[in-house]
């Protein structure tokens, strides 16, 4: 689909579909999601440029992502998308930019995009020229990544309150009661632990592309990027620096706190181990006796026993408490 958006007069015409040639290249935005072959040929006839395949947009290397060719700057990176729905991935989106347009190559619709269309409706300068529509959307894309970051922190604000603080609260709960709520606290600190790690790496890879970005077209000197929107990208460059540094503070922590529960994982199973090997002691002391007098040879004096029956149950009932008591007085249980 084609989405392009004109000023005229001060007021933002969007319109979608194939238009004209002339209007596709009196257009100050053109965003391509998910393009056919008649849109491509209809953008590159208009601008005189060649939009990069989606082949060729995967492509990792940096001279593949970050290239000029003549006044038109093709920059590429990957960015997150789909958090709120919990479908979250990473999809390369393209940035062509010229003297007269910007032209998007998306496949996908991060939140960014849809919300900064939205403002361009309401505030038409932010489409004064191209590289303002790409600087300003840039911006967008960095609020809603501090966003997506916040959330993330106070998820793991909860999981961790929840682990460590929970079992406290929950102390004159039913012992299988307590098992079970406590088994689905840690699944759920994990799950919410494995969304913020992989969060978080895409996020920290959509912002190591903005910076990619960025310092390219800084050092490019490129005529396509206006003296008054210099300002703007020094205040992004220390935008998506600060978000990478908390970025790495969230992964720290999500490490700790993984490290923390899977220790609570190993010391509870230490636990039920240690139950079972006390129960097994204390069945060894009646199995033995239970063996003995279930020999069956000719001469045993027990067999003429009125009470050797009952004596052997109680020899096999104090042979398996007595080791019992002996590891409570002993702090083992």
């Amino acid at each position: 689909m084609m989405t392009t958006y004109a000023v005229a007069d001060g007021q933002l015409a969007v319109r979608d579909g194939v238009l004209p040639l002339e209007q596709i290249a009196g257009a100050v935005w053109i965003d391509l999601l998910s393009p056919t072959a008649e849109e491509e040929q209809a953008v590159q006839a208009a601008l005189r440029l060649e939009i990069p395949t989606r082949e060729e947009m995967q492509e990792i290397e940096s001279s593949s992502r970050l290239y000029r060719e003549e006044d038109a700057l093709f920059l590429t990176a990957n960015f997150l998308y789909g958090t709120d729905s919990g479908d979250y991935g990473s999809t390369p989106i393209t940035f062509v930019l010229t003297n007269t347009a910007l032209v998007t190559v998306r496949y996908q619709t991060p939140r960014a995009f849809s919300v900064f269309a939205l403002r361009c409706q309401r505030t038409p300068s932010l489409t004064a020229s191209p590289d303002a529509v790409m600087l300003h959307l840039f911006e967008q894309i960095v609020d809603r990544l501090a966003d997506v970051l916040e959330k993330l922190g106070a998820d793991m604000d909860r999981a961790s309150a929840a682990t460590f603080r929970g079992g406290r609260a929950k102390a004159a709960t039913k012992a299988k009661e307590k098992a079970r709520v406590r088994a689905d606290e840690l699944k759920e600190t994990l799950i919410t632990l494995g969304t913020v790690g992989e969060v978080t790496t895409r996020a920290s890879e959509t912002l190591l592309g903005l910076s990619r970005i960025l310092t390219f077209v800084g050092a490019e000197k490129a005529s396509t990027v206006r003296k008054v929107n210099q300002v703007v990208i020094k205040t992004l460059v220390r935008d998506v620096r600060s978000l990478v540094d908390h970025a790495k503070v969230l992964n720290d922590k999500a490490q700790f706190l993984l490290d923390a529960v899977l220790g609570i994982v190993s010391v509870e199973q230490s636990n039920i181990i240690k139950t079972f090997t006390v129960a097994s002691v204390a069945l060894m002391p009646p199995t033995l006796i239970a063996s003995i007098y279930g020999m069956n040879f000719q001469y045993m004096p027990e067999l003429g026993w009125r009470i050797g029956y009952p004596l052997a149950l109680l020899l096999m009932v104090c042979s398996a408490l007595l080791p019992i008591f002996y590891f409570k007085r002993k702090g083992w249980l």
